[in-house]
C-alpha cells in the first residue's frame, strides 16, 4: 500500500502543479476569471490532498499493521481528488453547470478521508 499511495501522491502532486501552470498560461485568455478561479481551486485542493496522501503513505510505511482507517483515508483522498478537482476542471473548461452538482461528493470524500485519518491517528501506537 505504501508504494501505491506514494506513487499516486507523486503523480497527483505533479499533475496539480501542471494544472496550475496550465491555468496560468494556457487558459487565462480563453476562459472567464470566474472559470479560471474555479480551475485554480481544483488544482489547489488536488495539491493539498496529494500531500495528505503522501503523509498517509509515510505513516503506513512506519507501521507493521496499518489500521484500515488509515488505508481508507488514502483511498478517500484519491476519490475526493478525482471527483472534487475533476469536476471543477471540467466545469471551468466546459461551462456545463450541472458538473458543479458533483463537486460536493468529492468534498464529502475529502472530509471522510480526514475523519478516517483522525481516527487512525488517535489509535496509533508507535
Amino acid at each position: 500500500m505504501t508504494q501505491i499511495f506514494l506513487s499516486i501522491a507523486a503523480v497527483l502532486g505533479g499533475l496539480a502543479v501542471a494544472a496550475g501552470a496550465f491555468a496560468s498560461h494556457a487558459l487565462r485568455d480563453h476562459i472567464s476569471e470566474r472559470s479560471l478561479s474555479i480551475f485554480e481551486t481544483g488544482a489547489r485542493y488536488q495539491m493539498y490532498h496529494a500531500l495528505a496522501l503522501l503523509v498517509v503513505a509515510l505513516l503506513i510505511s512506519r507501521l507493521e499493521s496499518p489500521p484500515t482507517t488509515l488505508i481508507a483515508s488514502g483511498w478517500l483522498f484519491i476519490i475526493g481528488i478525482a471527483i472534487f478537482s475533476g469536476s471543477l476542471y471540467a466545469l471551468s473548461v466546459t461551462g456545463v453547470k450541472y458538473l458543479g452538482a458533483i463537486t460536493p461528493l468529492g468534498g464529502v470524500a475529502f472530509i471522510a478521508g480526514w475523519a478516517a485519518l483522525a481516527i487512525a491517528a488517535w489509535n496509533l501506537k508507535f
